[in-house]
C-alpha cells in the first residue's frame, strides 16, 4: 500500500469554488475504493495564491490513474494554477 500526496496552487479568489468540486471527488473516490482522504492547505498566502494538498492514504497502485481521471472529468485544471504534483510515500518495513 501507499500514500498519495497531490499538492497544487489556487488563486485565493477562485478557492471558493474549488472546494466543493474536491470534496465531492473525494467523496466519490472513498466510495469507489475505500480511502479515506484529506483536504489540506498551507497557512499562508504567497502573491494571492493558496497551496493546497490532497492527501490518500492506504492506496493500491492503480489508485493515482483513477484520481488524474476523477480529477480531469471534475475540471479542477480550470481552477488551479499550474500543475497537480503528486508524490508517493510507502511505509518503512520495521526491523526485525
Amino acid at each position: 500500500m501507499i500514500d498519495l500526496y497531490v499538492y497544487y496552487k489556487v488563486r485565493e479568489q477562485d478557492s471558493a469554488a474549488l472546494e466543493p468540486r474536491v470534496r465531492a471527488l473525494q467523496a466519490a473516490l472513498a466510495a469507489r475504493h475505500a480511502v479515506v482522504p484529506q483536504l489540506k492547505r498551507r497557512p499562508e498566502i504567497r502573491d494571492g495564491l493558496q497551496t493546497w494538498m490532497e492527501v490518500y492514504p492506504s492506496t493500491d497502485d492503480a489508485f493515482g490513474a483513477a484520481l488524474e481521471a476523477a480529477a480531469r472529468d471534475a475540471g479542477l485544471d480550470t481552477l488551479i494554477t499550474g500543475p497537480r504534483r503528486a508524490e508517493v510515500f510507502m511505509d518503512l518495513n520495521p526491523c526485525a
